[in-house]
């Protein structure tokens, strides 16, 4: 996402912030936090599989509250948001699908091609299930938005979704999945883009929607 030019002084303005930290700098934190959230995530995967017995259950239990009051020694309040400095690098530490710091996410890894596709692969383990053995079908539209905004954007302009309409084509494994979007039209502030979700043996998902360029980004 580029750097919000326009910026209104009420509502996003707390949401998209200018910081003067350098890229150097958000790199190297990145580096020390990235494999803290890594770690919470193998948390919740092994919490959802382990068999060990009560005790230790409950003994893992005392140490994660201990570790989590140690974290909130010091911490801030509200949303992450979203960041960017002069050389604009941006990071959004907290979204539920690329946050770096955030145990929810994934988190993707989304690429651009030259050519206009948008593209991320990643593996999708039992926190992610719905019905057995599958991804759950809200997961499944979470990463298509959220690909499909980076789509829209086409690193030039800020986009929020304005509808999105998906076509399950069958249930999606865990495992590894691909997402997959581009821009079909564009008409005014409307950015038209279509996706797919999709496992190795082919496409689970499609999805169509409609993303909007607030007016004061235009």
């Amino acid at each position: 996402m580029s750097a919000p030019a326009g910026t209104p002084s009420t509502g996003y303005a707390s949401i998209f912030v200018q910081d003067d930290v350098s890229t150097a700098e958000v790199d190297r934190l990145e580096a020390v936090h990235a494999p803290l959230a890594d770690s919470v995530r193998a948390l919740v995967e092994a919490t959802i599989q382990t068999c060990v017995d009560e005790d230790e259950v409950r003994a893992v239990r005392a140490e994660v509250d201990a570790l989590v009051a140690r974290l909130r020694a010091r911490r801030t309040e509200g949303p992450a948001g979203v960041h960017y400095n002069a050389q604009g690098r941006t990071w959004s530490w907290g979204n539920a699908v690329v946050g770096e710091r955030n145990a929810i996410a994934p988190p993707l890894r989304v690429v651009r091609d030259p050519d206009g596709l948008v593209h991320a692969d990643v593996v999708l383990g039992v926190q992610y299930e719905g019905p057995p053995g599958m991804v759950h079908g809200g997961v499944g539209a979470l990463l298509l938005d959220h690909v499909m905004g980076v789509a829209a954007s086409a690193r030039k302009r800020v986009t929020f979704t304005g509808t999105l309409t998906m076509r399950y084509v069958r249930a999606t494994p865990l495992g590894p999945v691909r997402v997959e979007a581009r821009i079909d039209r564009e008409e005014g502030r409307k950015v038209f883009v279509v996706a797919t979700l999709a496992d190795p043996h082919g496409v689970t998902v499609e999805a169509e929607g409609v993303f909007i360029v607030p007016s004061w980004a235009v």
